[in-house]
C-alpha cells in the first residue's frame, strides 16, 4: 500500500501507510474456502523439476509456470487454468469452464501460445496433475519445442509464484463475493487478470512495477 501511494505521489512510509488503512477501517482480505485440483495418482509419465525453484528469470519467454484452482458460484464450481511468465509475472494465458479436464490447460496453453510466439527450448512447469502429465499435453508441448518441468509430489512450493497469483486473485479481487453463475465469475476473473494483475498491481519482486512494465522495458 505504502508503495501504490508513493506512486501516486505522496510521501508515506509503511508504518504510515498501516495506520491510515487502520483509520480508514481497511484491511487485507482473507482467503476463502478452496477445492483440491490436482489429481497426482496416477500412471502417467512424470517430467523432472527442471525449475527447481528458479522464480527469476532474466527473459521474457523462457520459463512459464502453469495451474488450476477452482471458483464456488451459485452454479457450481469454475475452473480457471494459468500460464505465467517467471520473467515479468505476466499472465499470458488463461482457460475456463466448468471441468477441469485436458481441454481446459491446452486451451490456456495455447493462448499463451498465441499471445507471445515463443522460441523453442522454453521450459514449462507446472504440478504433476493427471492433465499436464496426459499424453495429449505432453505432445503439445513436443510439437512446440517445449521442455516439461514438473513439482515434486505434493510440494505447492514448488510452484510458488503460480500459487501467489491464485492467492491474490481469491483474496484481493474475488473475497467476499457471491456470484450467481460461472459466467459472472469469469467476467471478475478476467477484469482482475488484464485490468489489474497484469496492468495495474505493483510487485516486489520486480522492484515495484508491473508486468506490463516489465514487459514493455524488455521489448524496448
Amino acid at each position: 500500500m505504502a508503495e501504490e501511494l508513493r506512486r501516486r505521489g505522496y510521501e508515506v512510509g509503511r508504518y504510515q501507510a498501516r495506520s491510515l488503512m487502520r483509520e480508514a477501517g481497511v484491511e487485507a482480505r482473507q482467503r476463502r474456502r478452496w477445492r483440491h485440483t490436482t489429481d497426482s495418482q496416477h500412471t502417467l509419465p512424470v517430467a523432472p523439476n527442471l525449475l527447481n525453484r528458479q522464480f527469476a528469470v532474466a527473459e521474457p519467454n523462457r520459463v512459464w509456470v502453469a495451474d488450476i484452482t477452482a471458483i464456488w458460484t451459485l452454479e457450481g464450481w469454475l475452473y480457471l487454468a494459468a500460464v505465467l511468465d517467471l520473467h515479468d509475472r505476466q499472465l499470458v494465458g488463461w482457460a475456463m469452464a466448468d471441468h477441469m479436464r485436458t481441454q481446459l490447460v491446452l486451451d490456456a496453453l495455447e493462448m499463451a501460445v498465441g499471445r507471445r510466439q515463443p522460441e523453442e527450448r522454453l521450459i514449462h512447469h507446472s504440478d504433476r496433475g493427471s492433465q499436464y502429465a496426459s499424453h495429449d499435453y505432453r505432445s503439445t508441448l513436443d510439437r512446440h519445442g517445449f521442455q516439461a518441468s514438473m513439482s515434486r509430489k505434493g510440494n505447492c512450493w514448488d510452484n510458488a509464484v503460480m500459487e501467489r497469483f491464485f492467492g491474490s486473485l481469491k483474496s484481493e479481487w474475488l473475497a467476499d463475493q457471491r456470484y450467481g453463475s460461472r459466467q459472472a465469475a469469469r467476467r471478475e476473473v478476467v477484469e482482475y487478470i488484464e485490468m489489474e494483475y497484469n496492468s495495474c498491481r505493483l510487485h516486489s519482486t520486480l522492484g515495484y512495477q508491473t508486468p506490463r512494465d516489465i514487459e514493455l522495458a524488455a521489448a524496448a
